[in-house]
């Protein structure tokens, strides 16, 4: 599916940006298990066919607040790095960090061929999260050719300084990896599209599918893609492994 601007999209340094292809996973978790995941997660990058592939909340260790944090010098991720450098994608997926200060947060890793970094901590903690975890320092952007992504973790997407934040930095797509209920779906789509629509950004929405952790034996699922207007572009079903995908064309500042 493509979602189209009228005219060039241009990045800052001026080169027109070619359309990119992008993918939201909902991989099965295996609770704690981060080694599970990452094959789960290598096994998506394979099938997604994007260049950037978005993951859950959380989806390395699962929505498991004791869960140990995740080191992105860890021998345990090269085969999601190797998977990531084999077909050319970035993939943007959720675990729990410590700082080399000791302070720990939930955060958004970058995998890709040059390795894994932190791409962004979760500003607004929910619940039991912030008895453990540091609220990060807002709003950022990581860049895929020339493509300004602004990313934000689940409860994020429902605080309105978050969504004025993020069109604070003039995005050209917008990221969330997310763990909701089941009957919280309906939110999760009507977040969708008011960010869409506050940012004039398209959406890509991983949301955690199947049991997801201690305190989510069942899932939201539904990841999709929506376009800058709110439109739905893609959108898959409840099921673990579904993998929604879209192709986005137009998403430099200098379209239309």
């Amino acid at each position: 599916m493509v979602c189209r601007r009228p005219g060039p999209a241009y990045g800052d340094d001026g080169a027109v940006l070619d359309p990119l292809t992008v993918a939201a996973c909902q991989p099965p978790v295996a609770v704690r298990d981060v080694c599970a995941n990452v094959a789960t997660h290598a096994e998506a990058v394979r099938r997604a066919g994007a260049r950037l592939v978005a993951f859950p909340e959380l989806s390395l260790t699962g929505y498991d607040l004791e869960a140990d944090p995740v080191d992105v010098d860890d021998p345990a991720l090269l085969p999601l790095v190797e998977a990531c450098a084999g077909v050319g994608t970035v993939a943007l997926v959720g675990a729990p960090v410590r700082t080399a200060a000791g302070v720990e947060h939930v955060a958004t890793l970058r995998v890709d061929a040059d390795g894994v970094g932190v791409a962004y901590l979760k500003t607004h903690l929910g619940g039991a999260e912030a008895r453990r975890f540091a609220p990060g320092p807002g709003a950022a952007v990581t860049v895929v050719d020339g493509h300004r992504v602004a990313l934000g973790i689940c409860r994020d997407t429902g605080v309105a300084a978050h969504v004025r934040d993020v069109a604070a930095v003039g995005p050209d797509l917008y990221v969330a990896g997310l763990v909701h209920q089941p009957d919280e779906l309906d939110e999760q789509r009507a977040r969708a599209v008011r960010i869409a629509r506050a940012t004039g950004a398209p959406v890509v929405f991983a949301s955690c599918a199947g049991p997801g952790g201690p305190s989510y034996p069942a899932t939201a699922g539904h990841s999709g893609v929506h376009a800058a207007d709110g439109t739905v572009l893609d959108e898959v079903d409840a099921e673990p492994g579904a993998i929604a995908r879209a192709t986005l064309a137009g998403l430099g500042r200098g379209a239309g």
